[in-house]
């Protein structure tokens, strides 16, 4: 790393409560992991910006380069195909350029390197802590940046900025209410997390859910209280009831099956989607590894809670 180089980390994220109903101003609890994402800039002699983004592994999975044209970022392909990530970079360039007129706005450009250490494919934040670099480095909100690009409830840029639990609460556009929490289960050796072996794109989860869902303030009330009461749970019992609670109330204001109902139904522990149910990670509580259950389903990722949790 070179004195014209800087290097950005955002934490990745995962939702315990309140999924879907936090965009309903419902008090979620959210934990940052350990998995994350970095972005280094370092400036070059050209005005283009040169983009490379590594995966967990260290492969090279994606690579452009953008001219910068004024106030215009525009790219210019070099035997590339203009792909759908070359778009919503240039999406997100251009909105941190509106949030703050000096970013990008010099003769000189920038080489970009990027590096997750999780699979692209888990759903622990691969957009949001993309967000968050860029908004870092432009010096600009992540939240409006977010709200420009991607747009949700915001949760996962609060975990990208946080290195404790946190519970996440709007209350009127990009101003959430986030408390850091201290939530750190005695039972945390019986928590683990099972990837489904499929990523949910949240952008369809959230559409889906504003068309079906209609939340009453007792809804909201119920997943507040058992946010809180998870939060304060001394025992796994407790624990697992309030999993099973939160399950059924969401269940049936999303009108689907709970993902143990689906697949799990023989599993003796509590079972709990995390995001947008049917893909990505889910909860379980096991007084055993798990792992010889799940892989005998055919799902071989199961990482311990103290693995996964930062």
């Amino acid at each position: 790393m070179t004195a014209y180089s800087k290097t950005f980390r955002s934490n990745g994220k995962l939702l315990l409560t309140g999924e879907y109903v936090v965009l309903d101003k419902a008090k979620a609890l959210a934990i940052p992991t350990k998995y994350g994402q970095s972005l280094t800039t370092e400036k070059n002699k050209t005005k283009t910006i040169v983009w490379e983004s590594y995966d967990e592994l260290d492969a090279l999975w994606f690579e452009d380069e953008f001219t910068l044209n004024d106030s215009a970022i525009r790219l210019r392909l070099k035997a590339k195909n203009y792909t759908d990530v070359s778009k919503r970079l240039i999406q997100i360039l251009r909105a941190a350029y509106d949030l703050n007129p000096e970013f990008l706005n010099t003769e000189q450009g920038y080489t970009i390197k990027t590096h997750q250490d999780f699979n692209r494919k888990w759903g622990l934040g691969t957009s949001s802590t993309l967000i968050n670099n860029i908004a870092n480095w432009a010096n600009v909100d992540a939240y409006k940046l977010l709200e420009q690009t991607f747009k949700g409830s915001g949760y996962d840029i609060a975990c990208a900025k946080h290195n404790t639990p946190i519970t996440y609460q709007l209350r009127y556009a990009q101003s959430p209410l986030v408390e850091t929490v201290s939530f750190d289960p005695k039972f945390k050796s019986e928590l683990y997390f099972v990837y489904l072996n499929q990523k949910q794109n949240s952008r369809d989860g959230i559409a889906a859910y504003r068309k079906k869902a209609k939340v009453e303030p007792s809804i909201i009330k119920a997943i507040n209280a058992i946010t809180e009461a998870m939060i304060a749970s001394e025992t796994l019992l407790e624990f697992e009831n309030l999993i099973n609670t939160h399950e059924t109330i969401i269940s049936k204001l999303i009108d689907q099956k709970t993902i143990k109902s689906l697949l799990f139904n023989d599993f003796k522990g509590s079972v709990k989607s995390l995001g947008a149910w049917g893909g990505d990670f889910i909860l379980v509580t096991s007084q055993i590894n798990p792992a010889d259950y799940f892989n005998s389903k055919g799902f071989n990722t199961v990482i311990p809670y103290s693995d996964m949790v930062l």
